[in-house]
């Protein structure tokens, strides 16, 4: 990145379409902003603390090296991720960073009651002004009966199915806008834009944009009719890529936030100097979920554990299938399939999430990911 860039992006301010905090800027040869997902995974013979320190660093090593945007993800019960938390996380993060953006990739909104949400967030973007990011799933992010848990509720399914009333529900909090008579008229999510209209107010009307995320058509379709900015889970979810994608320009209507369609897309990637030693470090990866597909989630195994270990016949279709979705290779074979990707899908951003046991492999991804590009 030179000096130049950095200097303007220090004003906080977007250098592609003058500032609303969506679009970002393809840096060096890369074909399109590219972003960081980060599960905040725990490894075997490592700690919750090991990992949200990597957290850090990877934060860090995205902001200096171009990167756009920074998410975690709300994940429930599952002891190899460590982000169980988003907002807490963010909080974090935003004190050791200065301009990457910020943001959920998602919070899972039918586990939470939309003004803690609100409040959340706002909370957030009063520590890192504008560049903040909340981006929203309806999956529980974890089994059913964690999920009942969590939201207390008989009927599992019930938040999901309630998603766009509570989504309409947040949107009125965030921006301070329910009508006269209605029962939350009086109820106001702080920090926020009650602030600004207070007497004496001098509190900013800004707030973090929202996202919807999927990995089908239903929120595809939603985020379009609303005109909202679309992420698409590809990195477990590649066959409803361009459906989705499709779906969403289809059923775009520009909005006050949006006068045209934008679409990230999460991507599985991992480089490292060597072919084999990328292919030892995403098969941690690949063990890891063949583990919580069959009910038993554990720490990201070793790569180690990882290449000593017996995959039946079902197992090994698994993991050869989803393997074939990870981009993975030397810097030169992840740019390339990166390039193609984006070629392929029109994507306007390409989220890379790099899943292995350590985080000095993680961390070496993206440096070699930024290198491979120039930035």
């Amino acid at each position: 990145m030179s000096g130049e860039e950095d200097r303007t992006r220090a004003t906080g301010e977007t250098i592609r379409d003058g500032g609303d905090g969506i679009r970002g800027v393809a840096r060096g040869s890369a074909p399109v902003p590219l972003s960081v997902l980060d599960l905040v995974t725990v490894g075997a013979g490592s700690t919750a603390s090991d990992a949200v320190r990597t957290a850090v660093a990877i934060a860090r090593t995205a902001e200096r090296r171009g990167f756009h945007r920074y998410w975690v993800a709300e994940h429930h019960s599952m002891p190899g991720v460590a982000s169980s938390s988003p907002a807490v996380l963010l909080a974090h993060l935003a004190a050791h960073t200065e301009r990457i953006r910020l943001g959920s990739g998602g919070v899972m909104l039918p586990n939470h009651a939309p003004l803690v949400i609100a409040e959340q967030f706002g909370t957030l973007e009063a520590m890192a002004p504008g560049r903040v990011d909340l981006g929203l799933g309806r999956a529980p992010g974890t089994d059913g009966a964690t999920a009942a848990a969590l939201r207390r509720a008989e009927r599992l399914h019930e938040g999901a199915e309630d998603f766009p009333q509570q989504l309409a529900e947040l949107t009125r909090f965030l921006d301070d806008s329910f009508p006269d008579g209605h029962p939350y008229a009086r109820i106001h999510a702080v920090p926020g834009p009650v602030q600004a209209t207070s007497p004496g107010g001098v509190q900013s009307r800004h707030r973090p944009p929202l996202w919807l995320l999927g990995s089908s058509g239903f929120s595809a379709r939603l985020a379009g009719s609303l005109g909202l900015p679309f992420a698409f889970a590809h990195h477990f979810s590649a066959a409803n890529t361009l459906p989705a994608l499709d779906l969403y320009r289809a059923s775009f209507r520009p909005s006050e936030l949006l006068s045209e369609p934008y679409a990230l897309i999460g991507v599985a990637a991992l480089a490292a100097e060597e072919e084999r030693e990328a292919r030892r470090q995403v098969l941690t990866g690949a063990l890891s979920m063949v583990r919580l597909r069959t009910g038993r989630p554990g720490l990201v195994p070793t790569p180690e554990e990882a290449e000593a270990y017996r995959f039946n016949e079902l197992e090994r279709s698994f993991v050869d299938g989803w393997l074939g979705n990870v981009v993975h290779g030397t810097p030169d074979a992840v740019r390339q399939g990166l390039d193609d990707l984006a070629k392929r899908t029109g994507a306007d951003e390409l989220m890379i999430t790099s899943n292995a046991h350590g985080g000095a492999a993680r961390l070496r991804s993206y440096e070699l990911i930024a290198d491979a590009y120039g930035c």
